[in-house]
């Protein structure tokens, strides 16, 4: 059981990681389309992206995939300048049909598999000691899907407050933020 609390604060502390911030800035991206009455659709969006981040993770762990870190280490900001430009191109289309969330979905489990490769070599490294991997495994999930429903929680908040209380309009906010979101992926991209 220890071993699942261990796993669990390094899933949580692996999405909130100051260093890190590439997580938080997809998680932004993904939530910046909806409104806080929405937030079913955020929660399944951000479930998926655990349950397939922790899938390349576990294939990690138990050797069956292996990937180049430099190869994904380019990809995850592509896949927050792609959530971005999503965002900018669908921010005056209202987010409410299900044929636009379940391309949401689709997309959204696609990166949740770059992004859990990201982590892999390290997890390897770190469950190479371990000789049951299925505790440490489900531990990890439940740490990011806390940090990542804290986040979004966050978003969700910060996007209702600022939305009722300025003069700021949905569509616009929704390309400012996605902007400057895209901006810094693209200073990942290239730098």
């Amino acid at each position: 059981m220890n071993d699942f609390w261990f796993y669990t604060e390094l899933g949580f502390s692996h999405v909130l990681d100051p260093n890190g911030y590439d997580h938080v800035l997809f998680l932004t991206a993904l939530a910046l389309p909806f409104s806080f009455g929405q937030w079913k659709k955020v929660f399944w969006l951000a479930t998926l992206f655990t349950l397939t981040h922790c899938l390349s993770l576990a294939l990690a762990a138990y050797g069956i995939v292996r990937v180049d870190s430099e190869l994904v280490e380019l990809l995850i900001p592509i896949t927050i300048l792609i959530t971005a430009l999503l965002n900018l191109y669908t921010a005056d289309k209202v987010q409410a049909s299900q044929k636009a969330f379940r391309i949401d979905l689709v997309v959204t489990g696609f990166f949740g598999l770059i992004h859990g490769l990201g982590f892999s070599n390290y997890f390897r490294m770190l469950m190479a000691e371990e000789e049951e991997k299925t505790a440490p495994l489900l531990g990890f999930a439940a740490g990011i899907e806390g940090a990542q429903l804290s986040v979004l929680l966050a978003v969700l908040t910060l996007s209702y407050v600022l939305l009722q209380w300025t003069p700021l309009s949905r569509k616009y906010y929704v390309w400012g933020f996605s902007l400057i979101i895209a901006l810094i992926a693209l200073g990942l991209i290239f730098l």
